[in-house]
C-alpha cells in the first residue's frame, strides 16, 4: 500500500511523515528500539523511497547515518500501543536467551493474553490478580492500565528477571511493593506519576513455595502466559495451582487462565493429561475477535480456563 501511494504521489512528504511517526517519534527517541531493528527499518524505508521518482529526503539518510554510528546493545526498548491510546514501554533483552533465562523478552502468548484481557475487563476489574511467571511484565502492565484491577501481583523466581520486571513496572508509572523471600518484606520503590492499582512483585518458586506463604496473596484471578513449554515445569505448575486452591480455605477458588503457544503438541497434550490426572477441569477459551498485536501474535496461541 505504501509503494502504491508513493507511485501515485511521488513526493517526500509521506515518507517524512512515516519517519516522524516511527523512528523519530518522541516515544521512540526517548526509549529507542534495538539498533538492528531501527537500521533494518530505515534501510527498507529508503529502498521504498528510491524505488519512486520522489526527491531525495536528507532527513531519512541522516537518521540512518546516526543509527549506524550506534553500538549494538544487549538491551533495548519496545513500546506497545494499547487501544486506550496509552502504551506499555519495556526494557527487553535483544537475545532470546540471556542470563540463563528466556524470561527477559516478551513472548507471543503474553500479547495474546493481554489482548483477551482488554476485551474482557470485567474478569479483572476491582479484583486481586496473581500472575505466575510474569517475565518482564507486559501482560500485567497492560492489564493494570486497561482493566482497573484492585491489586496486581506479579511473580517470578529468577532474580535477574525480577529486577528487570521491577524496573519496567516503575518505568510505566506504578509504585512497586516487593515481596522477596531473601529481602525485607514490603520494601517500596517509588515511581513518578504513580497510578492505581496496588502493585506487588513477589518471588515465587513453584516447587518450594508453601501454602502458608500463599495465604497472604488471596487472588481472585490467576493468570499465566507461556509457562507451559517444558514437561518438567508442568508438574510444578499444577502443584502450585493446587497449593493456591488449598490456601483459600473456605473461600471461593480463583479463576485461572493460562495462555500458551503450542510449539510442541505433545507438551500441550501432556499438560491436559496431567490436569485430568489431578482432577482439574479445563476448557478452551474461544479466540478473541481481533488483536492489537497482529504483527507478533501467532495463530497457534490458545488460552485454557482451569477450574481448581
Amino acid at each position: 500500500e505504501l509503494e502504491q501511494n508513493l507511485r501515485a504521489a511521488p513526493d517526500s512528504s509521506l515518507l517524512q511523515d512515516i519517519l516522524h511517526q516511527t523512528i523519530l517519534h518522541p516515544l521512540c527517541v526517548k526509549y529507542p528500539p534495538s539498533t538492528k531493528y531501527r537500521r533494518c527499518f530505515l534501510t527498507e524505508l529508503i529502498k521504498k523511497h528510491e524505488s519512486t521518482a520522489a526527491e531525495p529526503l536528507d532527513e531519512l539518510y541522516d537518521t540512518l547515518a546516526d543509527v549506524l554510528k550506534e553500538e549494538e546493545s544487549a538491551q533495548c526498548y519496545k513500546s506497545y500501543l494499547l487501544p486506550t491510546g496509552d502504551c506499555v514501554t519495556l526494557s527487553e533483552s535483544t537475545a532470546v536467551i540471556s542470563g540463563g533465562t528466556t524470561g527477559l523478552v516478551t513472548w507471543d502468548a503474553a500479547l495474546h493474553l493481554a489482548g483477551w484481557a482488554g476485551e474482557n475487563p470485567k474478569v479483572f476489574r476491582a479484583r486481586t490478580v496473581l500472575e505466575l511467571g510474569s517475565g518482564i511484565g507486559f501482560t500485567g502492565i497492560a492489564i493494570c492500565k486497561t482493566c482497573q484491577p484492585k491489586t496486581y501481583i506479579f511473580s517470578d523466581c529468577h532474580h535477574r528477571v525480577l529486577r528487570q520486571l521491577g524496573e519496567n513496572i516503575c518505568l510505566n508509572g506504578f509504585k512497586v511493593t516487593w515481596c522477596i523471600q531473601k529481602e525485607p518484606q514490603g520494601q517500596e520503590v517509588e515511581a513518578k506519576n504513580c497510578q492505581n492499582p496496588k502493585v506487588i512483585v513477589a518471588e515465587l518458586d513453584w516447587g518450594s513455595v508453601t501454602e502458608k506463604q500463599l495465604v497472604g496473596l488471596q487472588p481472585d484471578v490467576v493468570i499465566a502466559a507461556d509457562v507451559v513449554y517444558d514437561p518438567e515445569i508442568i508438574v510444578a505448575l499444577i502443584g502450585m495451582l493446587q497449593k493456591l486452591s488449598s490456601s483459600r480455605a473456605d473461600t471461593k477458588a480463583p479463576e485461572v487462565f493460562i495462555a500458551f503457544t503450542i510449539r510442541n503438541p505433545d507438551t500441550y497434550h501432556l499438560f491436559q493429561a496431567e490436569l485430568d490426572k489431578v482432577g482439574i477441569r479445563w476448557q478452551i477459551i474461544p479466540a478473541h475477535s481481533n488483536s492489537n498485536f497482529l504483527y507478533d501474535v501467532q495463530p497457534n496461541v490458545t488460552i485454557l480456563q482451569l477450574f481448581i
